[in-house]
């Protein structure tokens, strides 16, 4: 195996790395500060796409992280830049929060349920049957079929919540369409995140605490890749899968000192 080159550059799962339920994970303020210190370039990833970058920088710095807003690259981000490239100045039926809408503001989207390019499907708290309804009919009209992540279910404090994959599986079966999913673990959304700090995949590593979605897009991508254990996959897993990460470690702690 070729040996590989020294790491400059850090892409970082969110939830189950850095944080966990809502309290930072021990030596996540370490690393971080690390990485700004060295003025190493880094990017912390979720899929979630309910929050703008700005929303989550302020979450985060409540939580006592201090992440700048062009360091936090979300589902939904990676989603408004594959459409502005595939489609640029097009038009979307968006179930989502404001993360997903502001990004494709941004790009200069039109949001409407008349005749869209695309219908867009991102994480919210509130899926409606209206919503649902409206969106298999306008696919079954022809408009394109996306969604900003595959994640089956999220977490809250009360147990799993369906989340973006659950409900694009109920407008497949209606309809037949098989959505395009720009989150992990499409290495697509860390490619565009990589170039967003003018990073290389093989000057790069991904943190994660999923094999399916976090150690995947990295390997996908070009990456090495860490799992830290203080997430959803336990140790026992790691060798149910047909790929490995090219390291496992308990936590972001033991990563401070490999920057």
């Amino acid at each position: 195996m070729a040996e590989r080159k020294p790491i400059e550059s850090w892409l970082t799962d969110m939830d189950g790395v850095l944080i966990h339920e809502g309290v930072p994970i021990p030596g996540a303020d370490a690393f971080l500060k690390k990485l700004r210190d060295a003025e190493r370039p880094f990017l912390v990833l979720t899929n979630n796409s309910i929050y703008t970058p700005r929303d989550l920088h302020a979450r985060l710095r409540r939580m006592g992280l201090d992440v700048p807003i062009e360091n936090i690259w979300t589902s939904a981000l990676a989603t408004a830049q594959f459409l502005d490239d595939q489609r640029p100045g097009g038009s979307a039926y968006v179930i989502g929060e404001a993360g997903l809408t502001t990004a494709l503001h941004d790009i200069g989207y039109i949001l409407t349920d008349h005749d869209p390019d695309y219908v867009v499907l991102g994480e919210t708290r509130t899926y409606s049957f209206e919503a649902m309804t409206k969106a298999v009919r306008l696919i079954n009209g022809g408009a394109r079929f996306i969604c900003t992540n595959p994640d089956e279910t999220g977490p809250s404090t009360e147990g799993p919540l369906p989340a973006t994959g659950a409900v694009a599986a109920l407008i497949t079966k209606a309809t037949g369409r098989q959505p395009y999913f720009a989150g992990k673990p499409n290495p697509l959304m860390m490619r565009t995140g990589l170039n967003t700090i003018g990073a290389h995949s093989e000057t790069s590593a991904m943190i994660g605490d999923r094999m399916d979605t976090d150690v995947l897009a990295g390997i996908e991508a070009g990456m090495q890749t860490f799992l830290v254990l203080t997430g959803l996959t336990r140790p026992e897993q790691v060798d149910a899968f047909p790929y490995r990460p090219s390291q496992v470690v308990e936590s972001i702690a033991d990563l401070v000192d490999r920057i």
